[in-house]
């Protein structure tokens, strides 16, 4: 199923997409606005969710009249993020000058991991604030993902996409002029703002597989970014369990899976985002996440 955050009538609800597109206000079901709630008690109101799919819903209304937020507006810890994780991005990247990290100009051994405030989220069709990066180098990073729905650390031989809830967007939006004067990635990406999400989060069941799929970012309707989540050097699983082996995994974490080639800083000389630029991630599974440079 798609679950979805929003605005209507003035008031947050969250809801899910029925079969003829709509939403359906689910608020009440979970006694919460508060999509991490839903995740945290689905599997005890997993099927009165599904009812509302299949129904009409006489309280159900269209997509173009509410105002859609990011699925998890204010996750409850910071969002875990994995660099260079795609084969080209990680030679673009590795050959930009702007690469700090241990692994710089070489394919990592091991996954590389650091984070985004839950401040920095901001949802569909919200601006990007310009103004945040005053050295007008805010480049877009398109990324698949992954929500967790259990609590725990992964034990030895446990699965670990038996933690997955389900699948969204973000936007690694990234000052690369912070991002190197650091020499680390949480002061250039964790600018307020700087993470957009959605536009719904897809359950597990409902996404299949993580593989075959494929992300891709348009600025201004060009092609940028494009690749199949296949492509990652470090996949899903051992994501989850490399964060899992040692921190507790909570449901409604984050874990952004990394950006293909095709980033501004990868071009000669870096084509950045200016004001008036419109930024679209999409997913076929997922949908269309798109937000404008003011």
């Amino acid at each position: 199923m798609k679950l979805v955050t929003y605005v209507y009538s003035d008031s947050k609800r969250i809801g899910v997409i029925n079969h003829a597109g709509n939403i359906i206000d689910v608020s009440d079901i979970v006694n919460s606005n508060d999509m991490n709630v839903l995740i945290e008690h689905f599997s005890e109101i997993e099927n009165s969710l599904k009812l509302c799919c299949e129904g009409a819903g006489k309280n159900a209304v269209a997509i173009d009249a509410v105002r859609l937020l990011a699925p998890i507006p204010a996750t409850r810890r910071n969002i875990f993020c994995v660099g260079k994780n795609y084969y080209a991005h990680a030679e673009e990247f590795g050959n930009s000058g702007y690469d700090s990290s241990a692994a710089a100009g070489n394919v990592p051994a091991n996954p590389i991991i650091f984070s985004k405030p839950t401040t920095s989220i901001c949802g569909p069709d919200d601006a990007i604030d310009s103004t945040r990066d005053p050295y007008n180098t805010i480049d877009y990073e398109a990324e698949l993902a992954v929500v967790l729905g259990k609590k725990g650390r992964i034990a030895q031989g446990e699965d670990p996409m038996s933690f997955v809830f389900g699948y969204t967007l973000v936007n690694d939006v990234t000052s690369r002029h912070l991002q190197k004067l650091h020499s680390q990635w949480l002061l250039g990406k964790g600018i307020d703002g700087f993470c957009p999400m959605g536009p719904v989060l897809v359950t597990a069941d409902e996404f299949g597989p993580p593989g075959s799929q494929t992300i891709s970012c348009h600025v201004n309707g060009e092609l940028r970014q494009q690749a199949s989540v296949s492509d990652l050097i470090f996949d899903i699983p051992r994501l989850i369990k490399t964060i899992g082996q040692n921190i507790t995994l909570l449901p409604g974490d984050v874990i952004a899976t990394g950006t293909p080639a095709g980033v501004g800083l990868g071009f000669t000389p870096p084509r950045y985002l200016v004001r008036g630029d419109s930024v679209t991630v999409s997913m076929n599974e997922i949908g269309q996440l798109t937000n404008t440079i003011i």
